[in-house]
């Protein structure tokens, strides 16, 4: 019986520094951390090159964003044919100082729209809109997909306007033309911001 204890006794002793040995294997690594964290400031070369490793692929392609585009962007958007696909949702009323907006924006931005005199748009753009009204304000909801000619979708543009009711009415009816026509505005700044990119 003592043997057989002393054995018992000395088997636990060795598992539990076999268990010793395999919680400091464990530990080191989380020991070592705080090491490693202690010599990151030490070591302020050894950082700084990190982030300047990361700062020089970046300062490089800020100036050529910023030089080389607008000369590509120029470009790009000289060869764009916009065509303006008939507005789904939006009332006549509401769709008539739309289009003219897009028309007399574009010509701003430099994009010519490709109109049913055989030029062959670069682009497609189909819009959908919907009004939500809100006690005496009206929200106009927008959205509009940019297609190319084969019919793929290769952008989308989304947003929302809100401004005070007219005519006292609600719908379409409440949305004035100037809130049609900031939509025109911003929707052809955004898409010429998207050409812009496309040049990059």
């Amino acid at each position: 019986m003592r043997r057989s204890h002393v054995t018992t006794v000395s088997l636990l002793a060795a598992l539990a520094l076999a268990a010793c040995t395999n919680a400091k294997d464990v530990l080191e690594p989380s020991a070592i951390a705080p090491q490693s964290t202690q010599a990151v400031p030490a070591t302020g070369t050894a950082a700084a090159p990190q982030p300047s490793a990361t700062a020089q692929p970046s300062v490089p392609a800020q100036p050529a964003t910023t030089t080389v585009p607008p000369a590509k962007s120029a470009a790009v958007i000289a060869r764009t044919r916009l065509q303006v696909a008939p507005i789904v949702g939006a009332s006549v009323e509401a769709a008539t100082p739309l289009t003219a907006e897009l028309q007399t924006r574009a010509k701003q931005r430099g994009i010519i729209l490709a109109g049913s005199a055989g030029q062959t748009p670069t682009h497609v753009l189909k819009g959908y809109f919907s009004t939500m009204s809100e006690g005496k304000d009206t929200t106009v909801i927008y959205v509009w997909d940019v297609y190319d000619p084969a019919g793929n979708r290769l952008h989308r543009i989304n947003g929302q306007q809100k401004a005070p009711s007219v005519n006292g009415g609600e719908g379409w009816a409440a949305v004035a033309p100037e809130t049609m026509q900031a939509i025109a505005d911003q929707t052809i700044d955004q898409f010429a911001t998207w050409l812009g990119g496309q040049a990059g």
